[in-house]
């Protein structure tokens, strides 16, 4: 009783609607490696609702909620937020949207995360969107940004790229072995991705609409 996990449940009653209707890509790729730009450019020109599981769990931390207490709490104490929490804090968003085709950014973030996104909502996602950049060009743009971010300092960037690269990896292979992973040179200037992105993209709406 009382646990973040009941909290969650009691703040997202109901489910996503039936999967079938359902488009999920989710968006993987290191830090710095330009998700946040592509999911704009995405969400622009092909209608998608971009959800980032990070600014989900930070708004239900400022809505005061008891369920955002209880993600603060963890968070401070340094432990992990459950995989079930957030996947409650994105089913809610889901429904909210009233849209049928999501960018999932940043989640899952690990194995852990993916069997129990599948397990809990029962949506397998479309395709994997991978961001594939080297330590070293993030690392550039990482430190060119700082604008006052604290986690932009070379040792806290090295720390989230070892991070990143032993527990999203696994992710990225597992879809890869499904034939469901759509690798993007994040290397190129902007406009060149999004032209990467836009032909991931298009076929999937021209099948729909046959």
């Amino acid at each position: 009783m009382g646990t973040v996990v009941d909290a969650a449940n009691k703040e997202a009653n109901g489910s996503v609607p039936t999967n079938k209707n359902v488009t999920v890509v989710f968006v993987l790729g290191g830090p710095g490696s330009g998700k946040g730009t592509q999911c704009a450019n995405i969400v622009q020109h092909f209608g998608y609702t971009h959800l980032s599981a990070g600014d989900l769990l930070r708004a239900e931390i400022k809505s005061g909620s008891e369920n955002g207490t209880m993600i603060q709490n963890m968070i401070k104490e340094g432990k992990i937020v459950p995989s079930e929490v957030t996947i409650k804090l994105l089913q809610r968003a889901m429904q909210e949207s009233g849209n049928d085709k999501f960018l999932i950014d940043g989640f899952p973030r690990n194995e852990e995360n993916r069997a129990a996104f599948e397990s809990v909502t029962g949506i397998e996602p479309e395709f994997v969107l991978f961001f594939d950049c080297s330590a070293e060009e993030m690392e550039n743009r990482l430190l060119n940004r700082n604008q006052g971010r604290e986690d932009d300092n070379i040792e806290t960037i090295r720390k989230r790229f070892k991070v990143y690269m032993e527990s999203s990896l696994p992710v990225i292979e597992y879809y890869n072995s499904k034939g469901k992973v759509r690798k993007i040179d994040a290397a190129k200037p902007i406009e060149e991705v999004f032209e990467a992105v836009k032909a991931v993209f298009t076929p999937s709406i021209d099948k729909v609409a046959a």
